[in-house]
């Protein structure tokens, strides 16, 4: 069942949005040459708990870390590790709170140094389709039309979308109705409304689309080993004007 939020809800929720967005600014900070991801979690963990919050991925679902830490061809659910990064990764890390009895949850994949031209055109156009596809979430719409924005705006740069893994509703729980795929049809899917919460997430491969377990049971691969990126963020559907953004890049990129 979809839940509309309150307002009450929605400010709760761009608490915690605001908080991520603190969190992955401030783990942005630190990514450089040299750095274990491991070492990214903690300084995550520690800033989180820090102002009041709790990590909201660390043992859910039996996840046991505070950030998602995705390098080069993982996609999705990396584990933070002793690998240390060097220069020409790509890092996507995925960060969750919960304050108040809400979720937060927002991803940016950040460049370690300087990249190669293509994965720096990955980066631009996989954060740029997220934008698509938050034009699209208003009201009266469907996520069909998001999916749609995303994949149209991803496959026209000859990238291709993950399709297997999708956004959400995010509210007490993580994961709430509905998904929101990064593809689709124009007019298809569920109808948006006024106080719904989401996540938009389009995970943007350079090659092939498809994908793969690794062993862990966690971390998602690029089937072809070819670089993917990942950004998301929190909005809420408002009638009659934009969606609203419950989380942003601005504390990130202004650090940049």
């Amino acid at each position: 069942m979809i839940k509309v939020k309150t307002e009450e809800e929605i400010a709760i929720l761009k608490e915690n949005g605001i908080l991520v967005s603190k969190t992955l600014a401030e783990v942005g900070k630190h990514i450089v040459p040299g750095i274990t991801t491991k070492k990214l979690d903690m300084i995550a963990e520690t800033f989180i708990r820090d102002h009041g919050a709790e990590p909201g991925f660390l043992g859910y679902g039996g996840f046991p870390y505070s950030l998602c830490i995705s390098v080069n061809d993982v996609v999705v659910h990396g584990f933070p590790s002793d690998y240390i990064l060097k220069e020409g990764d790509i890092v996507s890390i995925d960060c969750g709170t919960i304050y108040k009895g809400y979720n937060g949850d927002s991803a940016y994949t950040f460049k370690v140094g300087e990249v190669s031209s293509e994965t720096q055109k990955l980066l631009d156009v996989t954060r740029n389709s997220l934008f698509e596809g938050i034009k699209a979430a208003t009201h009266g719409n469907r996520t069909g039309d998001i999916g749609f924005a995303v994949q149209s705006y991803v496959e026209s740069f000859g990238f291709s979308v993950v399709r297997e893994l999708v956004g959400h509703g995010i509210g007490k729980r993580l994961h709430e109705s509905p998904e929101v795929p990064n593809y689709g049809r124009r007019g298809k899917g569920v109808k948006l409304e006024d106080r719904m919460v989401i996540c938009i997430e389009p995970m943007v491969n350079v090659g092939v689309r498809n994908i793969y377990l690794n062993d862990n049971g966690w971390a998602v691969h690029t089937e072809d080993g070819k670089n993917s990126a990942h950004f998301e963020l929190m909005v809420a559907i408002r009638k009659g004007s934009a969606p609203e953004l419950l989380s942003t890049f601005e504390f990130i990129e202004n650090n940049i």
